[in-house]
């Protein structure tokens, strides 16, 4: 059902949902389900084949902002919520498998790519806290330097960690040495969810200018933008500025597919 032309312009499935979704993660180990995180902070897991959930979780007590599916180990998601709390789930059991309770609200969480033990989280303590989940009381690392909320955090390889924070500023981070390797600068966010993505070279964020940036990761300014249409942008009707909400790199491809707060989506394509 997956290989249906690409004009195709109907929903292939469709699941109903109780509440705001606010992140998606597919499951690269099998292949036909998702996990989903909500503003009511249910975490669900879904088969798409049959458009039915397979597991759902309820132990967050305010919004899940973000859940990612271990990329090494089938069963293995985690959560990250308001509440404070990073779950750890598996899809053969009802209940978390690990809660860790940290001081402040979780925006994102994101497991190692290489690893089913190692994961990082985006605090709205500005830091980003890398874990051993066979050691939970302590990080094994904690990632400063950003002086807002980190609202992203992604893994470009094994040891490249990239985070985003309503600083304006994005950061790229040695995981095995624990260090920061370079901060890229020239986007402009400080209130909204304006989206990161990465692949092996590059890294992409929106920008409440409407922009959509790249960075490659060896250069600390912009390698380049594209500013969506803002014709309907207004001042005097009160219409607020878009912002761009959502980037998605197609693997390592040059092609990429980006959002903004108005509703429009467009496939860019990075020149070489």
């Amino acid at each position: 059902m997956f290989n249906e032309p690409t004009d195709v312009h109907y929903p292939v499935t469709e699941m109903p949902t109780r509440a705001k979704l606010s992140c998606l993660s597919w499951s690269n180990c099998t292949k036909n389900h998702i996990a989903s995180s909500d503003y009511e902070g249910i975490v669900t897991v879904w088969d798409v084949m049959t458009s039915q959930s397979v597991m759902e979780y309820e132990e967050h007590e305010k919004r899940a902002w973000s859940v990612d599916f271990s990329c090494t180990e089938p069963s293995m998601l985690v959560s990250g919520s308001d509440d404070c709390k990073v779950k750890i789930w598996c899809t053969k059991q009802e209940a978390s498998a690990l809660s860790i309770d940290m001081k402040a609200n979780i925006c994102s969480v994101k497991y190692n790519p290489g690893s089913s033990i190692h994961l990082a989280v985006g605090s709205a303590d500005h830091n980003i806290h890398y874990y051993d989940l066979r050691n939970i009381s302590q990080p094994l690392a904690v990632f400063s330097g950003h002086k807002k909320t980190v609202s992203y955090v992604k893994f470009l390889s094994e040891n490249e960690l990239a985070s985003a924070s309503t600083d304006s500023t994005l950061r790229l981070w040695d995981v095995r040495g624990k260090s920061p390797i370079r901060t890229f600068r020239g986007h402009n966010n400080e209130r909204n969810f304006v989206g990161l993505s990465v692949n092996s070279e590059y890294i992409a964020c929106g920008s409440e200018t409407n922009e959509v940036f790249v960075y490659h990761k060896a250069v600390s300014k912009p390698a380049a933008s594209y500013r969506f249409s803002s014709d309907i942008e207004d001042a005097d009707n009160n219409v607020p500025p878009y912002f761009i909400s959502a980037v998605c790199w197609k693997s390592d491809s040059p092609t990429m597919l980006t959002a903004n707060s108005k509703g429009t989506i467009k496939v860019l394509v990075l020149a070489a």
